[in-house]
C-alpha cells in the first residue's frame, strides 16, 4: 500500500468523492471483504461489493486476497493507499497557472504554485511508480511565530535572497547530464483550529515550506 496516491484521472476523482466510496476507502485501511465492510458501515452487502467494484476499475482498490468459504470465494480487498490527493490535472481546462499573474505577495499566486507541486510530482510518483522507480525530493516544514509585520517582511526579504544566491551557485544552464528542478517557498498564516481558542491580536504565526523535485531516470529534462 501507498502511502499517498495522486489521482490524476477525472472518472477516478469522482469515484473517490463519493460519499460511500470515501467511507469504504478509509474503512480498507485494514482489509475486508464486502460482507466485513457491510457490517463494518451498516450498510447492504450487494450495495458494498457495487461501490467496491468501481473502486476497484478506478485502481484505488484492489484484490489482497480470495478466500474459499465452502463453495464460496470470498474476495478480500485493500486500498491501494493509505490517503490520496486529487491532481489539478482532473480540470485541466481551469487548473491554476501560475504563469498568468506572478505576484510574491498574492495568496491566489501561492495556491498556483501549490497546484502545480501536486500536479508535478503526482506526474513523477505516477511514472516512477511504474518504472518501480523512486523520486528524489526534498522538503522542508517549519513554522515561525513573528513579532511584528515588520519582522515578518524583513524575513521574507532575507529567504528570498539566500534562495537567490544558492540558486546563482547551483544552477547550471549547460551541463550535459543535467537535470532540472523546481524549488517553491510558501509562507503563509497557519489558519485556526475550529474550536481553539483565540489569542489576543498581535503576533502572527506562520508557516515556511520549500520543495525540490527531481524527474524519474530516463525523463528529458524541462528546459
Amino acid at each position: 500500500m501507498l502511502e499517498v496516491a495522486v489521482i490524476e484521472e477525472p472518472a477516478a476523482a469522482e469515484a473517490s468523492l463519493d460519499p460511500i466510496r470515501s467511507r469504504i476507502l478509509a474503512a480498507l485501511a485494514e482489509p475486508g471483504s464486502a460482507a466485513m465492510l457491510a457490517a463494518r458501515l451498516g450498510l447492504p452487502r450487494q450495495k458494498v461489493n457495487y461501490h467496491l467494484k468501481e473502486l476497484e476499475r478506478h485502481g484505488l482498490v484492489e484484490l489482497a486476497e480470495e478466500r474459499r468459504k465452502g463453495s464460496v470465494t470470498e474476495r478480500v480487498y485493500r486500498a491501494t493507499a493509505a490517503s490520496y490527493v486529487i491532481s489539478p490535472s482532473v480540470l485541466a481546462a481551469v487548473s491554476p497557472d501560475p504563469s498568468r499573474s506572478p505576484d510574491q505577495m498574492s495568496a491566489h499566486w501561492l495556491l498556483a504554485l501549490g497546484a502545480r507541486l501536486v500536479q508535478e510530482v503526482g506526474t513523477l510518483l505516477t511514472g516512477a511508480s511504474r518504472a518501480r522507480r523512486q523520486v528524489a525530493t526534498f522538503g522542508i516544514d517549519a513554522e515561525v511565530r513573528f513579532a511584528t509585520a515588520a519582522d515578518r517582511s524583513a524575513f521574507a526579504d532575507e529567504l528570498a535572497q539566500a534562495v537567490a544566491v544558492l540558486v546563482g551557485r547551483y544552477h547550471d544552464e549547460f551541463a550535459p547530464q543535467g537535470r532540472n528542478h523546481r524549488v517553491v517557498v510558501g509562507l503563509h498564516q497557519v489558519p485556526a483550529q475550529p474550536g481553539a481558542r483565540r489569542t489576543a491580536p498581535g503576533p502572527q504565526q506562520v508557516d515556511a515550506g520549500a520543495h525540490a523535485g527531481e524527474p524519474e531516470a530516463g525523463e528529458e529534462n524541462r528546459r
